[in-house]
């Protein structure tokens, strides 16, 4: 066997059709196109995604849900036994951060009540919620907003 002798298995390739040649070719004239319509045009063959021939589109009847808050991604929510975990006698932003409880991109942090209490800390510039506020106080800690 040699390099200039190599052939593709037969059937493997197979001759373009040629269209439109006449008609004694079977395609000829229409060019197996058919008789007008959007597929009979050049350049118009395709039609766009969710088009349904002019009845009202399927995503436009059915009706809208959902609303997605753009805030969401700044704010974060850090829960009372996570702050319950840390070392630190006052928690702020920074500490939060070192600790990991937030991410890099959180704008506000809110404290939800969830879980129990047993430090006295100081919570300073961070919201908390009035029973996270309650706990906090009843462990001997403050809240200072």
């Amino acid at each position: 066997m040699k390099l200039n002798t190599l052939k593709p298995a037969p059937g493997a390739r197979t001759e373009r059709v040629r269209v439109g040649r006449g008609i004694g070719s079977g395609l000829g004239k229409t060019a197996g196109r058919g008789h007008k319509g959007s597929f009979a045009r050049s350049g118009k063959g395709k039609i766009k995604a969710g088009f349904e021939g002019g009845q009202m589109p399927m995503y436009m009847r059915l009706p809208k849900i959902g609303f997605r808050s753009r805030m969401a991604k700044d704010v974060a929510e850090v829960l009372l036994y996570q702050l319950d975990k840390l070392e630190a006698g006052e928690v702020d932003f920074a500490t939060l951060r070192a600790a990991k409880l937030i991410s890099a991109g959180i704008k506000k942090v809110k404290v939800v009540k969830k879980g129990e209490v047993t430090k006295a800390f100081v919570l300073k510039g961070v919201v908390a919620t009035a029973g996270a506020k309650a706990a906090i106080e009843a462990a001997g800690g403050k809240v200072e907003e």
